[in-house]
C-alpha cells in the first residue's frame, strides 16, 4: 500500500508540477524541500497530536458548565486544546497569506495537501477551516483596520472564527434569515456598527475556550424605512460580531458582547467539535446598557452573501476533502485487517475445499472488490481537490487568461469537489465496515466513527441537492455555458493524449462517450425552458456528471503512471483506474436516462401517496 505521503508526492510534483509554481513572483522564495518541509511538519504534528485522541474527542464530547458570569461554558478535552495550539504554532493558519502579515505565502495546493494529514488523522480536532476561511474573507472584503484588528489575530491563533448563516427557522434557505441589524453608529472606526438580533443555529465552533476571542460572521437584514426586513437574498448583510468587544489595536476592551450560546447539538459524528445555538442581542449581556449584539459591518450593505461565498466556496473544497480523507482512513484501516484477519477458505476453480486452511480475508475476490473500489474512490477524489486547489493558484497567480480559465473551471468543479467525495467516500466507509463483518459497527475498531463523521458532509456546506441544483441550474449555463466548454476542452485534450497510449484507448472512448453524453443531457434538461422539470432530477445529473469528472482524473493520473516510484504503486494506480472504467463509469447511464427525459416521477407524485 502507498501512503498518503507517497501518494500526495506524486500527486503534487509527478502529476500537478508543483515546483513550476516557485517560478512565479508570489512562490520565489519556496522551492520543492520548503513544500517538503511543511507536508513533513503537518504529517508529524496530525500522528502525534491529532491521531492518538480520535477515539478520545468522540466519546468524551463537549460538554456545557455554567459559568461564574452565569453564561453557559463549553468544556473539551485538554488533547484539543493542545492540538490546536500546536496547528497555530505551525503557522498553517497563515500558510497561503502574505509575508508582510507573517504568513508562508505558501501556494494553497500545498496548504490542502498539508492539512490532508489533519484530516485523516482526527477531522474533529482538526476543525481549524472556518477559522482560516473568517479571515481570508475579511482579507478579501474588509476595511484595512478590519484586517489588523480581527483577520490578523485569527491568523495569528489568539482568536479563532466561525461562520453564522443558518437559522433554526430557515435553515439552509438564506432568503429566510430573519436576524435584524440596526445601525447604531455609522462612523465606528472598526466600521458602521449595528445591533444585531437573531439566533443563529448549526455554528461549529460557535462557543469554546481555546481562544481569548471568537470572531463570528453573521449574515443579517438590515431592515428599510418602513421597519420590514428585505425579502430574498438581497437584502443580507454581513457583519464582524466578536465574543468579546474589542479597541482599534487589537485588545479587549473587557466588555462580554451580547452573544450568548443557548446550547449544543449533539452530533452523530465530528463529535469533538463545538456545535451551537447562538443568541445574539437577547440582552443577557447588555452593552452599554442595552440589549443588542455589536456588529460591524463588511463591505456594503445587501452585499452580505457575495462576500460570505468567497469563504463558502474555500468551505466546500475543505468538506471534500475532509470527506476523502475519511474515506482513505477507512480504507487504510479495512485493508491492514483484510491482510491479517482469517477468515473462509478460497474458492477455486472446483469450488471450495474444506479442508484446506483459512486464508486471509484479501484473498477473497469479494474482498478485493471493495479495497478496490475504496481506492479508486479516495484517490481518485484526493487528485480532484488538489487539481481543484491548483487551479485556486492559477485563478492567483497566473496570467489574465489563466486566471479567468481557473475561476470558470472552479465555478463548475466547486459542487463536484464538495459533493461528490461527501457521497461516495462516505460509501467506502460503508465498504470498510463490511470488510470487518460484525467487528466493523462495534467501537472496538475505528471504521464506525469513520462513517458516522463521514456522514455529516453530505449536508455541511450545502446540501447535495442544493449543491446539484447548483451545478445544473446555474454553473453549467453562466456564461453562456462557458465554464462546461472549457471543461469539456480539458477533458477531450486528456483524451487525445490517451488515445496516443495502446493502454489507455479503450479508456478513452469510454470517457469521450460519457463527456458528449453530459453534453447532450445538460441541453436536454433545459430544452423545454422548465425550471422545474430542469431540476427535478438535479441529483443524478451531479452523480454522473461527477462520475464523468473523477474518470477524467484516473485518465490523467493513468498518463503519470510512470512517474510512480514502485512497479506495486504504478499497479496499484492502474488497477484503481481499471476498476473505475469498468464498474463506476457505466452507471451513469441510468442516471443521465432520467435526466434526459425530465422524468417528473418524483415530482408529480401527490403527497398523500407516499
Amino acid at each position: 500500500m502507498a501512503s498518503l505521503r507517497n501518494t500526495l508526492d506524486f500527486l503534487l510534483y509527478d502529476w500537478l508540477d508543483a515546483r513550476a509554481l516557485t517560478e512565479r513572483p508570489r512562490f520565489a522564495d519556496h522551492s520543492r524541500e520548503t513544500f517538503d518541509a511543511v507536508l513533513d511538519t503537518c504529517e508529524r504534528i496530525a500522528r502525534e497530536k491529532y491521531a492518538p485522541f480520535n477515539r478520545l474527542v468522540d466519546t468524551e464530547e463537549p460538554r456545557t458548565e455554567v459559568a461564574a458570569d452565569g453564561s453557559l461554558r463549553v468544556v473539551l478535552p485538554r488533547a484539543t486544546h493542545e492540538a490546536r495550539q500546536a496547528y497555530a504554532e505551525s503557522g498553517m493558519l497563515t500558510a497561503a497569506q502574505d509575508a508582510e502579515h507573517g504568513g508562508m505565502q505558501l501556494p494553497y495546493v500545498v496548504e490542502a495537501a498539508a492539512n490532508a494529514f489533519f484530516g485523516k488523522a482526527s477531522i474533529s480536532i482538526g476543525a481549524n477551516l472556518l477559522t482560516v476561511g473568517n479571515a481570508n474573507l475579511l482579507m478579501a472584503h474588509g476595511t484595512p483596520l478590519q484586517q489588523r484588528v480581527f483577520a490578523a489575530n485569527e491568523f495569528n491563533g489568539r482568536w479563532a472564527g466561525t461562520m453564522c448563516l443558518s437559522e433554526p427557522q430557515a435553515g439552509s434557505s438564506l432568503s429566510d434569515v430573519a436576524t435584524r441589524a440596526v445601525l447604531e453608529d455609522a462612523h465606528d472606526p472598526l466600521g458602521a456598527r449595528y445591533r444585531l438580533t437573531g439566533n443563529k443555529m448549526w455554528i461549529s465552533s460557535g462557543e469554546h475556550e481555546m481562544t481569548e476571542n471568537i470572531v463570528h460572521l453573521v449574515l443579517a437584514k438590515i431592515p428599510g424605512a418602513d421597519g420590514k426586513l428585505v425579502a430574498g437574498v438581497k437584502g443580507i448583510s454581513l457583519f464582524i460580531v466578536p465574543k468579546k468587544l474589542v479597541n482599534v489595536q487589537g485588545q479587549l476592551t473587557g466588555v462580554r458582547n451580547d452573544v450568548a450560546l443557548a446550547g449544543l447539538n449533539h452530533k452523530l459524528g465530528w463529535r469533538g467539535t463545538t456545535n451551537t445555538l447562538l443568541n445574539f442581542g437577547e440582552g443577557k449581556f447588555p452593552v452599554d446598557g442595552k440589549a443588542g449584539a455589536v456588529g460591524y459591518l463588511v463591505g456594503q450593505p445587501g452585499e452580505g452573501l457575495r462576500c460570505m461565498f468567497h469563504m463558502m466556496n474555500e468551505a466546500r473544497i475543505a468538506i471534500g476533502m475532509a470527506a476523502t480523507m475519511l474515506g482513505q482512513a477507512g480504507y487504510e484501516a479495512s485493508l491492514e485487517y483484510a491482510r491479517t484477519r482469517t477468515q473462509g477458505r478460497p474458492i477455486g476453480s472446483a469450488g471450495k475445499d474444506a479442508s484446506q486452511p483459512p486464508v486471509r480475508l484479501i484473498e477473497h475476490a469479494d474482498i478485493r472488490r471493495m479495497l478496490l473500489a475504496q481506492k479508486a474512490t479516495c484517490e481518485g477524489a484526493l487528485a480532484l481537490l488538489l487539481y481543484c486547489a491548483r487551479l485556486v493558484d492559477e485563478q492567483h497567480t497566473g496570467d489574465a487568461q489563466q486566471a479567468d480559465e481557473a475561476r470558470l473551471l472552479l465555478e463548475v468543479l466547486t459542487p463536484i469537489a464538495k459533493s461528490w467525495p461527501s457521497e461516495n467516500c462516505l460509501e467506502a466507509n460503508s465498504l470498510a465496515i463490511q470488510i470487518h463483518g460484525g467487528y466493523g459497527y462495534t467501537r472496538d475498531f475505528p471504521v464506525e466513527q469513520y462513517w458516522r463523521d463521514n456522514r455529516l458532509n453530505m449536508i455541511h456546506e450545502g446540501t447535495h441537492g442544493i449543491q446539484a441544483m447548483d451545478l445544473l441550474g446555474r454553473k453549467v449555463r453562466m456564461e453562456g455555458g462557458r465554464g462546461l466548454a472549457l471543461l469539456a476542452a480539458r477533458v477531450q485534450a486528456t483524451i487525445e493524449k490517451a488515445q496516443a497510449h495502446e493502454a489507455l484507448h479503450h479508456d478513452a472512448a469510454a470517457l469521450a462517450s460519457a463527456l458528449e453524453r453530459i453534453g447532450q443531457v445538460t441541453h436536454a434538461a433545459w430544452a423545454g425552458g422548465d425550471a422545474s422539470e430542469a431540476l427535478a432530477n438535479a441529483v443524478p445529473y451531479m452523480q454522473a456528471f461527477g462520475h464523468v469528472v473523477i474518470a477524467w482524473m484516473w485518465l490523467e493520473l493513468a498518463l503519470a503512471e510512470n512517474a510512480t516510484k514502485s512497479e506495486a504503486a504504478g499497479a496499484g494506480l492502474m488497477g484503481a483506474k481499471s476498476y473505475f472504467y469498468h464498474y463506476e463509469l457505466p452507471r451513469i447511464d441510468a442516471w443521465l436516462r432520467v435526466v434526459e427525459s425530465r422524468d417528473m416521477t418524483c415530482a408529480q407524485l401527490p403527497e398523500e401517496a407516499f
